[in-house]
C-alpha cells in the first residue's frame, strides 16, 4: 500500500518522463528569438486550448500577445514532438510569484497553442525542480 505522498511522487515522475525530454535545460532564450517572428495570423489556437482558456478565464488575445512579445517568458522546456519538423515546448509566462500562464506550444511553419493553463499558486518551485535556471 502506498501513502498519498508516494502516489503523488509516482504520478509526477510518470508525467515528467512522458513530457519533458531535456530536463535541466531552459529553452527560454531560444524561444525569445523564435516567437517574435510569428504574426497573429500565424498563431493557431486549438479547440482544446480555446475551451481551456475560456474555462480558466484566460483571454486568447493575451495568449497571442504573450507569444508575439515574450517578455514574461520565464521558462521553456522542450518536449517530444509527434511529427518530424516540429518542436514542442512547455512554456511558463510569469506575472508574479503566484500567477503565471502555462502554454504547450508546437512550432513549425505556424505556432500552434495546444493547451492553456492558468496557475494561481507559487509556480517557480515547479520549474526549479526540473530545470537549472
Amino acid at each position: 500500500m502506498l501513502w498519498r505522498g508516494e502516489v503523488k511522487a509516482q504520478n509526477e515522475a510518470k508525467y515528467l518522463s512522458k513530457s519533458i525530454i531535456f530536463i535541466g535545460v531552459n529553452y527560454r532564450d531560444v524561444l525569445k528569438e523564435k516567437l517574435p517572428k510569428y504574426k497573429k495570423e500565424d498563431i493557431v489556437v486549438t479547440d482544446h486550448a480555446r475551451k481551456q482558456a475560456i474555462f480558466r478565464s484566460v483571454d486568447i488575445k493575451e495568449v497571442k500577445e504573450n507569444i508575439i512579445n515574450p517578455i514574461r517568458l520565464s521558462y521553456a522546456g522542450k518536449q517530444k514532438a509527434e511529427k518530424e519538423g516540429e518542436e514542442k515546448y512547455d512554456c511558463y509566462f510569469g506575472y508574479s510569484k503566484t500567477q503565471c500562464h502555462r502554454y504547450i506550444l508546437v512550432i513549425n511553419a505556424k505556432c500552434i497553442v495546444c493547451t492553456v493553463i492558468k496557475i494561481n499558486r507559487r509556480w517557480q518551485h515547479i520549474v526549479e525542480k526540473n530545470a537549472k535556471i
